[in-house]
């Protein structure tokens, strides 16, 4: 199965990449079936033979997403975008404890809304007062 995807070429820190076709199992920095463009990352700058791209997509030729990505935001090819990365581990973590965080958030939220009236302490009544006025009672009963 044919590829388009890009090369990295040029020097340390300072890439630049060529466009290739080139079999998926072979090394992309390897021979190339052809050599369909350029394009350097620091300018933005996108360098392409558009009919020998459109030309191998018709044949069947698969893009990869990244290359995807780039031609169709240059116009070369209409289409839409696809994800080209998943987020690293790092990244999940934080997107799963952000999760958690936000369904606790929810949580307290609704907790807060729902909480039932408490009502106010009454006054407690002094326990020895009672038992003394009860005492006379008891002995008024006897007599």
């Amino acid at each position: 199965m044919l590829i388009i995807r890009l090369s990295r070429i040029g020097k340390k820190k300072k890439p630049i990449y060529r466009l290739i076709i080139s079999e998926r199992a072979r090394d992309p920095y390897g021979r190339a079936l052809e050599i369909l463009g350029s394009y350097n990352p620091f300018t933005k700058e996108l360098i392409s033979k558009k009919d020998r791209i459109k030309y191998w997509v018709s044949k069947g030729a698969q893009l990869t997403p990244t290359v995807n990505n780039l031609l169709i935001e240059k116009g070369v090819l209409k289409g839409e975008k696809v994800v080209a990365s998943k987020p690293g581990k790092k990244k999940e973590e934080e997107g799963k404890s952000n999760d958690n965080k936000s369904k606790d958030n929810k949580k307290t939220k609704d907790s807060t809304q729902e909480k039932p009236v408490v009502k106010a302490p009454e006054e407690k009544k002094d326990v020895a007062k009672e038992q003394k006025e009860e005492k006379p009672t008891e002995e008024t009963k006897k007599e």
